[in-house]
Parts: C-alpha cells; structure tokens; sequence
C-alpha cells in the first residue's frame, strides 16, 4: 500500500481567542444573525446500547427517524413534532443494523443472524433470510450475527423496496429480494472477514469494512428478466493502522471517508476500478483529547453538499469538508460516546445516538438518548480549498 498524505485539516474559524470555545465556531456576522441551534431530546429512547438510526424516506413522513438497539426494540420517533410513533420487538434478540428503503419498510439485522423486514402501516415483520454462518464458532462470540444493512434502492425493480443487502460476522454478503422465497438470497459473495460496516451508492456498488483491515469493493447487477449477480471488483487493505469501525461512499460515488477505532479518518478513492477522481486519498487525526485517542464510531454525509460529520467515543460530533480538507464545525459536547448518525433527506437535520459504546468496558454510564438538531447552511457548506 502506497504511503498515505497526512495532511492536517484547516479549522476554519473568524472568532476572537477571547471568545468562550461555543462562540469561536461561530463567525461574528453568523452569531449575529442566527444563533446556534437547540439539540432537541427525542422521548422514550432505547434502553441498551443504540446501533443505527435512519429517517424514513419522504412519502411516508420525512420527519419519521427509525433507530435500533440492544434491547431489541426498533422504534420510530416523529423528530418535528419529538414524539415516540412506536416501538416493536422483533424477537430477533439485539438488533445490530438497519436500513429504510423506498416502500415504506423498515429492514433489521439481528444478532441472531435475522434479517427482517418490517412494514410499518400494518406494524407486522417477516423474516427474509438468516446469516447462517456455516462454522462453528471456537469461542463464545457469536459468528452468525447481520451485522450491516443496505438499501439497494437504485437497481433495478427495487424502486418499491423490496431489494437489500446485507453483511455478517459470518463473512457473507447477501443480496435480499422479498419477492422470493424467505432464505433463498438473490445473491452471495463470500468476504475476506466479519464485516464491521458497509454503504451503497445508487443501488450498484457496495463497499463494505471488514476485519484484517481489507475494504472491499462489491459490484451489484441485476438485469431485467435476469438472476442477479455480485462480486468483488477490488479487495485491498486499508490506509488506516487499525480497525475500521465505519465507512460511507461520498454522495457521488467516486471516494470513502473511512473512520477506525485510533481516531483517524482516511479519505480513499477508487480508481483502481475505473472511477475517475484526480484526488489523492490521504488521513487525518480527530476525536482526541491530549494523549487520549478515541474510536470514530460515526460517518454521516450531508446529502446535498458533499460534506460529513462524524461521531466519536470522546462525545463530540464534527462536520468536515473532506474534498477541501478542512474543519467545519464542532457541536457542543454530548454525555457520553457517539454511536450512530444520520442526516434527513435534505440535510437540514442531524439525528445524533449519545450511546456509551463499552470502549471502557462495563461502568457506570449516562442513559442513551437519541437527539435532533438542526444544521444551519455555514455547519456544512464546502469550504473554498484556498
């Protein structure tokens, strides 16, 4: 692997040093036009450890965020009005993903390996298909659980929905049609590890994080009147030293903003297979304190400006403009560690899961809760790269 540029981000900042920290992410002019947004509270949040969150595509309600957990529970939370919709068990036992497709379903991953699709105006659910694992396990982990979700909304005859994939610890890649036979993928590739995160970008290509720090590649195709097909089009190791916890396509396709458990986040692109990009990748330090150095459990890119925030164990969320390699804006210190984040369909809002993350192991820690936030033009507008 080439050497990666370590090129420091720029923090852009017109405050005066005399200024308290909240007020220097502010420029004069923005302070005093418009002050800082409230960080709402959503009610009745999960119980154990929060996993994904995910707004529901508009023509359902574009204010309706879903979000899974520990405890079993997905819930649905109305974050305009910040009321709970509902909550529902699906006896898969923790639910590790989750993935909202055009349709109005909700889809889960389960640790018991279940992937499920759960329609939300009639609050019933099916099992489409398990990660079975095939192995015995020479531990206690568990190796069968479906640890990501994707929706595959851009192929075709997926504009209802009805088409998914889905990554395990069993070190499979399933493509899920719910038109077929329950169990029966449409799809299968096997992977060089217990996937740990994966993305889609237009319902053709899937890149998925896996452990031994390989970052694959995955080309989706299925043809009208024709069996769907997968594979590996670029398997290769990551530029990051460590784990990676999560990884996200660009909005456009052509890079991964990649963030790994040494508090790093590498920006990577994908020429090898043809995708023109003039971008050299490179990595970047963040969500560190002093000599303390925290996971980066979170990459969420804004879905119109290109931008993207990430969560870390330190409890701050950033936004950051990855092609201009420059600091954004720093929001105001939550409890305890970021697990999840997600932006509504036009970027207006930032769900935020404040969900400790057991990088410490079992202690005492604050309850989790799942926060809504507005996010104002200059939090997440590309900054000029000179």
């Amino acid at each position: 692997v080439a050497a990666i540029n370590r090129i420091p981000f720029q923090t852009i900042s017109t405050a005066s040093e005399s200024a308290s920290p909240e007020r220097q992410r502010y420029s004069r002019n923005e302070k005093m036009a418009q002050p800082p947004p409230e960080t709402r509270t959503l009610p009745n949040p999960p119980t154990d450890g929060i996993t994904s969150l995910s707004y529901i595509p508009p023509g359902q309600s574009s204010s309706h965020l879903a979000s899974t957990s520990w405890d079993g529970s997905l819930r649905i939370h109305d974050t305009s009005s910040l009321t709970h919709v509902m909550s529902q068990n699906l006896e898969a036992g923790p639910l590790l993903s989750l993935a909202t497709p055009a349709g109005g379903s909700v889809w889960t991953g389960g640790l018991d390996g279940s992937v499920r699709k759960f329609d939300v105006s009639t609050s019933t659910s099916k099992i489409i298909g398990v990660h079975s694992g095939g192995e015995q396990s020479s531990d206690t982990e568990p190796k069968i659980a479906c640890s990501c979700l994707s929706s595959m909304d851009g192929i075709v005859g997926s504009g209802d929905g009805t088409i998914v994939a889905s990554a395990g610890w069993d070190g499979k890649f399933y493509l899920w049609d719910s038109r077929r036979s329950p169990g029966s993928p449409a799809a299968t590739v096997k992977l060089p590890g217990k996937a740990f995160s994966m993305d889609s970008v237009d319902g053709k290509r899937v890149v998925i994080a896996t452990s031994g720090r390989r970052t694959c590649i995955i080309d989706v195709r299925m043809p009208a009147d024709e069996d769907a097909s997968a594979k590996i089009v670029l398997d290769r190791e990551s530029s990051l030293k460590y784990q990676t916890r999560t990884v996200r396509f660009f909005p456009d396709g052509k890079g991964l903003a990649m963030g790994s458990i040494e508090g790093r986040v590498a920006i990577e692109f994908l020429d090898e297979i043809g995708v023109e990009s003039g971008k050299k990748k490179y990595a970047f330090k963040c969500h560190r304190a002093g000599d303390t150095v925290y996971p980066v459990n979170a990459i969420a890119f804004h879905p119109q400006l290109g931008t993207f925030a990430t969560g870390g164990c330190d409890g701050t969320v950033v936004t950051w403009d990855g092609l201009n390699k420059k600091k954004l804006t720093t929001l105001p210190k939550f409890a305890t560690s970021i697990a999840a984040l997600a932006f509504n369909h036009n970027g207006t809002e930032l769900a935020i899961a404040s969900s400790y993350t057991f990088e410490e192991g079992e202690r005492e820690h604050p309850r989790d809760e799942i926060f809504v936030r507005e996010i104002l033009d200059h939090e997440c507008k590309p900054k000029s790269s000179k």
